[in-house]
């Protein structure tokens, strides 16, 4: 298949149009609700503490699955993309949205669709296909999904870069842990959820105190860390104290 004459910023848009229209949405249709993603703490008795509102569901898309590592492509026309994949699915994220796609018979490497866009892969090597477009893509670097085990009672870690600062969402209730200034400033503090769109992975939280304001958006897109470069699912923006803090994130399921 031919490259796409279009300039690669021009390529790469199309191809996320093309993508959309073809029907890859981040979520699919009644994903958005499934159990992995948020925790309900049960009171004694086994029946929800009323006193305790439960942590808010999040979209799919931000979390990696049953995949145990994730991976991080560059490709040619420029773009970066970043997967997560096992026997049953390939969960692929690019600058323009996340997208599921399933197993397809292949002669050799692996090969995965949905739609018009597949994804072939051949060890370091692979190449990503759509009705309008062919990446070339070189694996670049691999790294272990965050897990329960190393951050118990966290449903959504974040970090970034210049100055240092974490962001953990709590997994049982609509709480976040914001560590700011190189971790010199410690806040705990309740949210809301001001914008949930599932089919976009796209998710908006607010302080739920009115002497501590704050927005965090989270989106479902490739994201790499400012200065390892490890690939994430999640691309974050921390607005607090008239400051932007951009950084990169992923959904920790049970």
């Amino acid at each position: 298949m031919s490259r796409h004459p279009a300039s690669p910023a021009h390529a790469l848009a199309l191809m996320g149009a093309a993508l959309l229209l073809a029907g890859c949405a981040a979520t699919p249709p009644g994903d958005a609700t499934r159990p992995e993603i948020a925790d309900r703490r049960a009171a004694p008795g086994g029946e929800a503490s009323p006193a305790t509102p439960a942590a808010p569901l999040m979209p799919s898309a931000f979390f990696p699955g049953e995949a145990s590592a994730l991976t991080a492509w560059r490709c040619t026309p420029a773009q970066d993309l970043v997967t997560a994949a096992t026997d049953e699915e390939l969960r692929l994220w690019s600058a323009h949205g996340a997208y599921r796609l399933q197993p397809a018979v292949v002669a050799s490497g692996a090969r995965y669709q949905q739609g018009d866009l597949s994804v072939w892969n051949k060890g370091n090597e692979a190449v990503v296909e759509s009705a309008t477009g062919r990446l070339d893509c070189t694996r670049d670097m691999t790294r272990e999904v965050l897990t329960r085990q190393e951050r118990p009672g966290i449903m959504f870690h974040a970090r970034g870069n210049e100055p240092g600062w974490v962001v953990n969402l709590s997994s049982d209730r609509p709480e976040v842990t914001l560590l700011l200034d190189y971790g010199a400033r410690e806040l705990t503090l309740p949210y809301r959820v001001t914008t949930l769109d599932n089919d976009e992975g796209r998710m908006i939280l607010a302080s739920g105190r009115a002497d501590t304001p704050f927005e965090l958006r989270l989106e479902a897109r490739a994201c790499f860390d400012g200065m390892s470069g490890q690939p994430f699912p999640a691309r974050v923006t921390l607005t607090i104290d008239g400051e932007q803090l951009l950084g990169c994130g992923q959904g920790i399921a049970p």
